[in-house]
């Protein structure tokens, strides 16, 4: 290994290499562990002796901030930290033992070698300029291939030139609201208070819109508070798990039309109905007035940070620009094999797969409630709703089970929104756990629902 010693002449060369070694590993530059370089290579590169090193080493060894093994080279010793728990302490406290909150699927199902041969493929054939700085609206590859899979699978009209790749639905909707500039944004009440910060972050303001059974209530567009935008989830509404009316389809495009106002859908989970086929965006009923945002989030996992946006033509320049001036644009080399992934329908058997493990997971879930709570919202995505009646008691219970779990609660934008009369609830999310453990953290949830 490379490393980097500030040696200082007036301390004397084998003082001098001590401290700086000693002061490496007290800062954590040099971690439990890391193998330091050999004493003739670290001799050459300090321009001094083999021995004055061997004697440094050896001062630290005695003094316990490095451990040598014959054969194993001289380590980084495992040095205990003063008045603070170790960090796997902390990563035990933040990680619940049975974990039914909503926002992840399951990451164990991540089709790795499906996508280690499409990474093959991509950089096999991939041109050397690939690897330079490229359009800020992502690599070509990547929104031909979503041109034809969001067209046939979701019902988005998606040319290549209107497609921008980002890292994920949070900078495709920090972009918009950017570009938006300043402008009020109406977004669904209930729905996930980080994607409000998100719209505040970026200098948007927040303007809460009802939902009711039929979804977003669109006379609540039109009022004292105008506003530029709104942002939904037609096919799937987060939380509450209903699907955007027709009526209110139609009742929404026509207010973007009149109010030349825009319509930001978010296709999180869209590809997942389980008791028939998705219904289609929304985008493909008004192109001009829709920005269509869907990630592989969902259906691949969280950790590639690959998304897209289809935006009406007046839009896709200034997101462009904005793109350019965030990040330059996103990585490719994950473009590339996203791209490889759909064109050889990996990617559509995947979720095939994926579409059937969570019906399964969600039928279990109803069976486990019966009669005695109910879920509400359609048989869609990965989280369903459950009515209760005290959220409070019922996490409170939970919390000392082991059990984490999402509460309704959290979703409304006025705090206290629960002690007001509003409907209370708990968000399962039934994709986020492992195989393994979803039987048993159904049968704890059971047991909590019943008071036990």
């Amino acid at each position: 290994m490379d490393l980097h010693l500030e040696v200082i002449a007036a301390e004397g060369r084998r003082a001098g290499i001590e401290r700086a070694l000693r002061d490496a590993v007290r800062d954590g530059r040099l971690t439990p562990g890391a193998l330091l370089p050999a004493t003739r290579r670290l001799a050459t590169e300090l321009g001094v002796s083999r021995g004055t090193v061997k004697a440094a080493y050896d001062q630290l060894v005695a003094e316990g901030y490095l451990t040598a093994r014959q054969g194993a080279g001289t380590q980084v010793a495992a040095l205990p930290s003063v008045g603070a728990e170790p960090p796997e302490a902390h990563a035990r406290a933040r990680v619940p033992r049975l974990d039914l909150r909503p926002g992840s699927p399951d990451v164990a199902t991540f089709p790795a070698d499906a996508w280690l041969r499409a990474l093959r493929r991509a950089i096999a054939t991939a041109p050397s300029p690939a690897y330079d700085y490229g359009d800020p609206r992502g690599r070509i590859e990547l929104r031909t291939a979503l041109s034809d899979y969001l067209g046939r699978a979701r019902g988005v009209l998606a040319p290549p030139e209107r497609i921008v790749i980002t890292s994920g639905y949070v900078q495709g909707l920090a972009l918009l609201t950017r570009v938006l500039d300043g402008a009020s944004i109406a977004m669904e009440d209930p729905g996930l208070p980080f994607h409000r910060e998100v719209v505040r972050r970026a200098g948007g303001r927040v303007v809460p819109v009802g939902i009711d059974e039929r979804g977003v209530r669109v006379e609540g567009l039109t009022g004292p508070r105008e506003v530029a935008a709104v942002v939904v989830t037609p096919a799937h509404q987060y939380p509450t798990g209903v699907t955007l009316h027709p009526e209110r389809r139609r009742a929404l495009t026509d207010w973007a039309r009149a109010r030349d106002g825009l319509i930001v859908e978010d296709d999180y989970d869209g590809e997942f109905r389980y008791d028939r086929q998705p219904v289609g965006a929304l985008q493909g009923m008004a192109p001009g007035q829709v920005a269509y945002i869907g990630t592989a989030s969902k259906t691949l996992g969280p950790a590639l940070r690959l998304g897209w946006m289809v935006l009406p033509p007046h839009l896709v320049d200034a997101v462009a620009d904005a793109k350019l001036h965030s990040d330059h644009h996103t990585e490719t080399i994950g473009q590339l094999a996203l791209a490889e992934l759909i064109t050889s329908h990996a990617y559509d058997r995947h979720v095939r797969a994926c579409r059937l493990r969570y019906r399964r997971r969600r039928d279990r879930l109803v069976d486990l409630l019966g009669a005695r709570s109910k879920v509400r919202g359609i048989a869609a995505g990965l989280h369903a709703l459950v009515e209760v009646a005290d959220e409070a008691e019922i996490l409170a219970r939970a919390a000392e089970a082991g059990l984490a779990v999402g509460c309704l609660g959290e979703h409304w934008h006025e705090p206290g929104a629960v002690a007001a009369g509003r409907a209370q609830g708990l968000v399962v999310g039934y994709g986020t756990p492992r195989e393994r453990v979803y039987e048993e953290a159904l049968a704890v949830l059971g047991r909590v629902l019943e008071g036990g």
